[in-house]
């Protein structure tokens, strides 16, 4: 933890503030039998209680994560906790199907503010060695939210209601805005005009490619629909790669890919991330549909995960004061790999301990040794006035990732158990749809492997190099 008390306080607006949004990822998922049947919604209605979310969240992140830059990160983090406990409250009270989707769409800018402004308050307000506890701190938050969204979620919506896991953040957002206008400073802001082009190219580039890769899951990738979805938003974003190279102030400084491990974290988190939407989603179903439990006992049975997750995570501070930081990554991706790969062959009759929580403890220390050396990678050198736009480069890759990841998942899914039924059928899907998570991972060790472990040594080897440099003066 920081030392200082203001540092404390700082950090704890921050993070709470982070977990409100990755708790809300996740929340959704036990709730959405529930939703589909309060509000009589169809399949595909359903599906947009959550496509909206994340096609906005993914669509606006390098928007408001580059307009903190210019607005001011305090005043737009407030802003942001605004809307998004203004959204969290109409979802609550939603009487319709249509309402409650336009309200997450809602609930998504606010995300897309609120996330990226977060990590780049953490790179202004921290430094050194306190950056690193921050940001080890953040990686615990990231790693442990969407795990314990699952188990809030199941817990409320079998005893409550769905509506009261969004109606929660409501009292959250609303001290989160009191506690930041009372402990945060406003940011230095940058001064000129405004990237407009990069802005629309950026904002609409990624929600085209993130609507491409929706609906693809659910109408194939041969659709015209998602090939001219997914051509328009390349299209989009090389057009953005143009107006960058040529922008007095981008809202995406091309000079940040030119660092490899940095380029290195941003592939990295998208192919982690595509594998971890994957156990989220694909476990939860074979703990209710293949194992029988309730979506209370679903959301339990990620606390092996979680806590294991959330104890490691603790300790990087302490390891990455003797590990480097590429070595971390590598090792967490690693481990991982191995308990995504034991867990994808659970079957219906198997036991929950030693096909199910043994792995997770694996894949929660993993992913406790992976999370914070993976965002220190992709924020690694950033001079301040980039802190925003980093920050945003990095959860744009979490969430491209998530959304390609569960496409892709979701076809793989699709294409197995087709000779069976009931729960056997839904373990093959499973089984099918963890082993395609764990290919994800093993092309994300490959790139820590090949971009971030080699950018680290020579980094190491320059900063010794300088030092041991004799400085030699002009005499007066």
């Amino acid at each position: 933890m920081p030392r200082t008390s203001s540092q404390v306080a700082v950090l704890a607006i921050i993070l709470i503030s982070y977990f409100m949004i990755l708790l809300d990822n996740s929340v959704i998922f036990t709730g959405l039998p529930s939703i589909r049947e309060d509000l009589e919604l169809s399949v595909t209605g359903l599906s947009w209680v959550q496509d909206a979310y994340v096609l906005v969240f993914g669509g606006l992140l390098l928007l408001g994560a580059r307009a903190g830059d210019i607005v001011g990160r305090r005043r737009l983090f407030v802003m942001g906790l605004i809307v998004f406990g203004t959204a969290s409250l109409l979802i609550g009270l939603a009487p319709a199907g249509w309402w409650l989707i336009a309200a997450r769409a809602l609930q998504g800018i606010g995300a897309a503010i609120v996330a990226p402004t977060s990590l780049a308050l953490i790179t202004a307000y921290f430094d050194g060695e306190a950056r690193s506890r921050a940001v080890a701190w953040y990686g615990a938050t990231a790693g442990i939210g969407a795990s314990l969204g699952l188990l809030v979620g199941g817990a409320l919506a079998q005893w409550v209601s769905w509506r009261a896991a969004f109606l929660v953040n409501v009292p959250i957002a609303i001290a989160m805005v009191v506690g930041a206008r009372a402990v945060l400073s406003e940011t230095p802001r940058l001064r000129g005009s405004f990237d407009v082009v990069g802005a629309l190219c950026a904002t609409l580039g990624m929600g085209a490619l993130v609507f491409g890769i929706i609906e693809s899951g659910e109408i194939g990738w041969g659709s015209a629909r998602v090939l001219v979805s997914l051509v328009v938003g390349v299209m989009l974003l090389a057009a953005l790669v143009v107006n960058e190279s040529r922008a007095v102030q981008p809202i995406m400084p091309l000079r940040l890919f030119r660092s490899r491990e940095r380029s290195g974290a941003y592939a990295a988190r998208m192919l982690y991330l595509g594998a971890m939407i994957g156990f989220f989603f694909f476990t939860t179903q074979y703990l209710q549909d293949a194992l029988g439990f309730t979506p209370l006992q679903a959301g339990l049975g990620f606390l092996p995960m979680s806590l294991v997750n959330f104890a490691v995570a603790l300790a990087i501070p302490r390891l990455g004061a003797r590990i480097p930081n590429g070595v971390l990554l590598a090792g967490g991706t690693a481990v991982t790999l191995l308990g995504m790969a034991w867990l994808s062959r659970a079957g219906v009759g198997d036991a929950y301990l030693s096909s199910v929580a043994l792995p997770m403890v694996r894949i929660g220390a993993g992913q406790g040794l992976a999370f914070a050396p993976l965002t220190n990678a992709g924020i690694a050198g950033v001079a301040p006035s980039d802190a925003g736009a980093a920050s945003g480069l990095v959860n744009t890759a979490h969430q491209l990732g998530t959304a390609l990841g569960l496409a892709v998942l979701s076809a793989v899914a699709l294409r197995a158990g087709s000779g069976s039924s009931g729960p056997d059928a839904v373990a093959e899907h499973v089984r099918a749809a963890l082993s395609g998570s764990s290919v994800l991972l093993a092309l994300a060790l490959l790139m820590v492997l090949v971009l971030i472990v080699p950018a680290g040594r020579s980094d190491r080897r320059r900063h010794v190099a300088s030092i041991d440099q004799p400085d030699v003066g002009v005499a007066a």
